[in-house]
C-alpha cells in the first residue's frame, strides 16, 4: 500500500505539546540516577533569532537526549543573559525603557527557541535583569567585599566615547571597543575591581587538567595569564638629568640576559615619571595625548608605528659605571605590565629595533646564534630572538641563555643600590584585575554605599536587591542614574548619615560567569543552592562559541573560584568539559542600489543568475559569511519550520560539516535533509508492513540475510553511541545514511522475493526499525515520535533507553585485508577472521591479481600485518 508522506507540520507543534504538557524534560533534584549536566551558553535577548543561532542548542540538544536515554538525570537549563548597553541603545531610539524592549525580545525568542524542539527544563528559566536573579549576585558581591576579593581604585580605563562606558583589557579589539566599534580613549575613574589576580597561579596551573577543552582554548587562556619569571632591575638616574626626588627606574625583564645590549630605557605614557615631566618639558603633553588616542589592546599597540619622545633623562647601565642611557616616553608600553617601564636590546626584540632604527640608536648583537661568526654577525632589520650562545657579555660571554639568566641574577642580586639589591627575581602576569564599573543603568547595580565618614559601606543583606528605579530617562548622555532624583539619596546603614548609592552598574560579563550555578537550584530552591550547587557543577558539557575563550570562560573559572573562596560552593572549575561549535554561514545578496536582502528575497535562476523575487532586478551574490541580521543573510526559524520541519533543519546543521567548523546553510543541504527524513519514514513504515508493528520472539536460529541486517543494526548503535560521546554529529549521521541504504536493501530482497519474510527476517525488519528509530531520536525527535508510534512502542521516544546492542552481533566473522605488491595495492582478500598467518599467505597467493603480478615468480616474503593488510616482496 501506499505510504502517506512524514508531515512535520502536524507532527512537530503536536510532540512539542506533548512534551510540555508531560513536564518530561523538567529535572528533579533528588532523582537518583547519576547526574549530568549540558549547558549551551544562554542568549542575549536582541530581537529575534535566526537559523545560525541554533546550531550550538541543537548539538547540546543531541547530548541532553542521548544521555537520558543511557539512564542519567540530564539538567539542560535556559536562560536570558538580559543586561547590556543594546537595550539601552534600543530605548533611546524607540522612545521606550529597556526593560520593556528586553521582555518583549526574550517572549519572541523564547517561542522561536521552542520552534527547534529543544529539550529544556524551562521551569529553571532565567533572566538576568530579574532582581530575583540579580539580587543574589548583589549578595556574593558583598561576600567578596568581605573576603577582599574587591576593591575599588582610582585608575586609567579604557572609554568608549560612543557608548559612554568603561571597557576591560579584554573587551577593546584592536584599539577600539567591542561592542560600538569606536577608538577607544584613556581616561582615569574611580573603579571597582574584582581580584582576579589572586587566583593567577591556579588558573594557570589548572589548565593541564581540563583536559575536555579545546587545545587553542586553554592556549589562548594560558596567553592571556601569561605567567612570566623574570628580573626586577633597578636602574640609577643621572641626577644631573632626572627631576629632583627622582633617582631610580625599576624595570621588570625576562630577558636580563641581554643587558650589555641595550641601548635605551623606554617608560609609559601614563608612567608616573612621564607625568610628571610633562608639565615640565615641551611637547610631551601633546606626545602623551597623542598616546591616549591611539590603540589601548597589546595587539594595537604590537601594530602600530613605534614612536617616542626622548625625555632628557639618562639612566646609569647596571653592571658598567659610567655607562648611560637614554630614558623615552614610548607608545608601545603598557603601564599595566611589569612597571610601565622596559629596557631596549633592540638587536633581540624587534619592537625595540624597530624603535632603535627610527631613532637612530645602537644596536649591539649579544647572543650569538649557532655557527655564526662572533667577529662578523650583525642585526640588519630583522631581530634575532633565537637561541644561541652570548658573547660581547663580558662575565656571561659563552653561557647558554638559561645559564646567563641564572648568573646575571645572582650578580644583581648581590650588587648593592642604595642600600637594597640591585636586581630580585620576579614572576609576573600579564594578567591584570578585572574592572566591573559600567557608566550605565541597565546592569545590575553594585551594591555599596558612598558616606562621607564611613567611606564605601556594602548595603545590608537584609536590604538587598538594590533595584533599579523604572522611572529614568534617557534624553541626554550618559548614567541616568547620576541624574535621578531620589535613587541615589539614602542613609548610611552604619552611621545613619546621609550618603549616596554607588551609582555605577557590573559589567555584564558579571551576570553570566555564575548563572551555570543559579541553573543547578531548583524552582522554589535558594537562588545559590550550596547543595544543588555542589551536586551538578561542573557543568559536564559546556557548548558555545570561540569567541567567548577568554572573556566568558576566564571570568567564570575566576567566579567559581570566588565563590569557593567564600563558602558559597566546592568546585573551583566551572565546566569540566568544554565544545566551541563553528558558526553557520550563507551567501550575502545586494540588490542593484548596494541595499542588503534577505535570502527570500531572492530567487535563483535555472541560468545560474539571482534577481530580486517577483522582479528582473539583478542581484548581487556574496560569499557565505556568519549569519548576521546587518547583512540579512539569515534564516528564521519558522521560515523553515513551516517549510521543511525543524528535524530537517537539525538534520542538516549536525550533517554538513564536523560541528567545530563552520557550515555553509544552502537550499540544496536543506533539501537534501528532506529527502532523507521522507526516505527513513519510508523504510520504518515497510519495516512494520513486512515485519509487524511489534517484535515476535526471538527465533532459535537467523539466516544470513537476517543475520546481516542484525549485524549493521546492532553496529549502527553501537558506533553512534561512540560518536555522540565524542560529539562527532556529521559521523553518526553519516552512520544513518549507511544504515539506511543496508535497510532498503533488505527491505526490497523481501519485496522481491514475494510473500511474507520468514519469522527471523521478520524478527529483523522489526528490530532494525526500532534501533534506528532510537538512534536518530536525539538527533530528529519528531520524526523519531511518530516512527515510536507506528513501532508500537511503549511510551514516548524520548522517554525510551538507548537500544540495547548484543555485542555478539559485533565480532565480525570476516575480515578484509588491503594486498600490496612491493608497496602497491594489487588486490583485496576476504577471508575468516580467525584465519592463522599461514591460511592467509596461503590465501594472498591464490588471488588473480597476486598471480598476475608475480608472473610465475615466487615472493621474497609475505608480510601479514594482523588485521590490518598484506604486504607481498617481490
Amino acid at each position: 500500500m501506499a505510504i502517506e508522506r512524514y508531515n512535520p507540520r502536524d507532527a512537530e507543534p503536536r510532540w512539542q505539546r506533548v512534551w510540555a504538557e508531560r513536564g518530561i524534560f523538567e529535572t528533579k533534584n533528588d532523582n537518583p540516577r547519576p547526574k549530568y549536566y549540558v549547558l549551551e551558553m544562554f542568549p542575549y535577548p536582541s530581537g529575534r533569532i535566526h537559523i545560525g543561532h541554533g546550531r550550538n542548542y541543537v548539538m547540546g540538544d543531541v547530548v541532553a537526549r542521548f544521555k537520558r536515554m543511557k539512564g542519567f538525570n540530564v539538567l539542560h537549563p535556559m536562560g536570558w543573559d538580559a543586561f547590556g548597553l543594546p537595550a539601552e541603545n534600543a530605548a533611546i531610539e524607540r522612545n521606550s525603557h529597556p526593560k520593556i524592549w528586553t521582555y518583549e525580545n526574550i517572549a519572541t525568542m523564547k517561542e522561536q527557541l521552542k520552534l527547534l524542539g529543544l529539550s529544556l527544563d524551562w521551569s529553571r528559566e532565567i533572566a538576568t535583569c530579574d532582581p530575583s536573579y540579580y539580587a543574589e549576585q548583589q549578595s556574593i558581591f558583598t561576600d567578596f567585599f568581605g573576603e577582599g576579593l574587591v576593591y575599588r581604585k582610582e585608575s586609567e580605563v579604557n572609554w568608549d566615547p560612543i557608548d559612554n562606558t568603561v571597557l576591560a583589557n579584554e573587551q577593546v579589539i584592536d584599539g577600539r571597543g567591542w561592542r560600538s566599534g569606536a577608538l577607544v580613549e584613556r581616561r582615569k575613574l574611580s573603579q571597582w575591581f574584582f581580584k582576579i589576580t589572586a587566583f593567577g597561579e591556579e588558573l594557570l596551573a589548572a589548565l593541564d587538567g581540563l583536559d575536555r577543552w579545546p587545545d587553542k582554548v586553554r592556549l589562548m587562556q594560558r596567553n592571556w595569564i601569561g605567567r612570566s619569571e623574570g628580573l626586577m632591575v633597578r636602574f640609577a638616574l643621572d641626577a644631573k638629568t632626572a627631576p629632583a626626588g627622582d633617582t631610580e627606574l625599576e624595570v621588570y625583564t625576562t630577558r636580563p640576559d641581554t643587558l650589555y645590549g641595550a641601548s635605551f630605557l623606554a617608560i609609559a605614557a601614563n608612567h608616573p615619571l612621564a607625568e610628571k615631566l610633562a608639565d615640565t618639558k615641551p611637547g610631551l603633553a601633546d606626545f602623551i595625548a597623542e598616546c591616549r588616542r591611539g590603540g589601548t589592546s597589546a595587539e594595537a599597540i604590537e601594530t602600530q608605528e613605534k614612536k617616542g619622545f626622548d625625555t632628557g633623562i639618562r639612566a646609569e647601565h647596571p653592571l658598567v659605571p659610567g655607562w648611560y642611557l637614554p630614558v623615552y616616553v614610548a607608545n608601545f608600553i603598557l603601564m599595566d605590565y611589569g612597571t610601565g617601564a622596559i629596557f631596549g636590546c633592540p638587536a633581540h626584540d624587534q619592537r625595540d629595533l624597530d624603535f632603535a632604527r627610527k631613532y637612530d640608536l645602537p644596536v649591539k648583537a649579544v647572543v650569538l646564534p649557532e655557527g655564526e661568526d662572533p667577529e662578523t654577525f650583525a642585526v640588519g632589520n630583522v631581530a634575532y630572538d633565537g637561541d644561541g650562545l652570548l658573547f660581547h657579555s663580558d662575565f656571561m660571554d659563552g653561557l647558554s641563555i638559561p645559564d646567563a639568566k641564572e648568573a646575571i641574577a645572582r650578580r644583581l642580586e648581590a650588587q648593592d643600590l642604595a642600600g637594597r639589591p640591585q636586581g630580585k627575581r620576579q614572576v609576573n602576569f600579564r594578567l591584570r584585575d578585572w574592572g566591573i564599573s559600567r557608566q550605565r543603568y541597565w546592569g545590575c547595580p553594585i551594591p555599596i554605599i558612598h558616606c562621607p565618614s564611613c567611606g564605601p559601606v556594602p548595603v545590608p543583606k537584609a536590604d538587598l536587591p538594590v533595584v533599579l528605579p523604572d522611572d529614568v530617562t534617557f534624553d541626554r548622555p550618559g548614567n541616568p542614574l547620576d541624574r535621578h532624583p531620589t535613587w541615589k539619596h539614602v542613609n548610611c546603614p552604619q552611621c545613619g548619615g546621609a550618603a549616596t548609592r554607588e551609582t555605577d552598574t557590573m559589567d555584564t560579563f558579571v551576570d553570566s560567569s555564575w548563572y551555570f550555578a543559579r541553573f543547578a537550584s531548583a524552582p522554589g530552591e535558594q537562588p545559590l543552592s550550596k547543595g544543588a550547587a555542589d551536586h551538578w557543577l561542573p557543568v559536564d558539557q559546556y557548548i558555545g562559541g570561540i569567541e567567548h575563550a577568554i572573556l566568558h570562560l576566564l571570568y567564570s573559572r575566576f567566579f567559581t573560584r570566588a565563590l569557593k573562596s567564600v563558602g558559597r560552593v566546592s568546585v573551583a572549575e566551572p565546566f569540566a568539559g568544554l565544545f566551541t561549535q563553528g558558526m553557520i554561514v550563507h551567501e550575502t545578496y545586494k540588490d542593484s542600489a548596494g541595499k542588503w536582502l534577505f535570502p527570500e528575497e531572492v530567487e535563483k535562476r535555472a541560468d545560474g543568475t539571482a534577481v530580486r523575487v517577483g522582479t528582473d532586478e539583478p542581484v548581487t551574490v556574496g560569499p557565505p559569511e556568519k549569519m548576521s541580521k546587518s547583512k540579512r543573510n539569515v534564516v528564521p526559524p519558522e521560515i523553515v519550520a513551516d517549510t521543511y520541519g525543524v528535524d530537517c533543519a537539525r538534520w542538516f546543521m549536525l550533517s554538513d560539516t564536523p560541528p567545530e567548523r563552520d557550515s555553509e546553510w544552502t537550499e540544496a543541504g536543506i533539501e537534501g535533509a528532506w529527502r532523507f527524513t521522507q526516505r527513513l519514514w519510508r523504510l520504518v513504515n515497510e519495516a512494520v508492513e513486512l515485519g509487524g508493528a511489534e517484535a515476535s520472539g526471538l527465533p532459535n536460529q537467523f539466516g544470513p540475510e537476517a543475520t546481516a541486517l542484525r549485524r549493521a543494526a546492532h553496529k549502527l548503535a553501537a558506533s553512534v553511541e561512540e560518536d555522540f560521546d565524542r560529539l562527532r554529529f556529521n559521523v553518526a549521521v553519516a552512520r544513518v545514511h549507511a544504515f539506511a541504504n543496508q535497510f532498503g536493501e533488505a527491505i526490497a530482497a523481501v519485496r522481491n522475493a514475494g510473500g511474507a519474510p520468514s519469522a527471523d527476517l521478520a524478527f529483523a525488519l522489526n528490530e532494525a526499525a526500532r534501533i534506528v528509530t532510537g538512534v536518530i531520536g536525539p538527533m530528529i525527535p519528531h520524526l523519531a515520535e511518530e516512527c515510536w508510534t507506528i513501532l508500537g512502542g511503549e511510551g514516548l521516544a524520548a522517554e525510551a533507553p538507548w537500544p540495547v546492542v548484543d555485542r555478539a552481533l559485533l565480532v565480525e566473522d570476516e575480515m578484509t585485508l588491503p594486498v600490496q605488491i612491493n608497496g602497491k595495492k594489487r588486490a583485496e582478500l576476504t577471508i575468516s577472521a580467525t584465519a592463522s598467518e599461514a591460511d592467509i599467505q596461503e590465501a594472498v597467493l591464490a588471488l588473480e591479481g597476486v598471480t598476475r603480478a608475480l608472473e610465475g615468480r615466487a615472493p621474497r616474503k609475505i608480510v601479514v600485518v594482523p588485521k590490518r593488510i598484506v604486504n607481498v616482496v617481490v
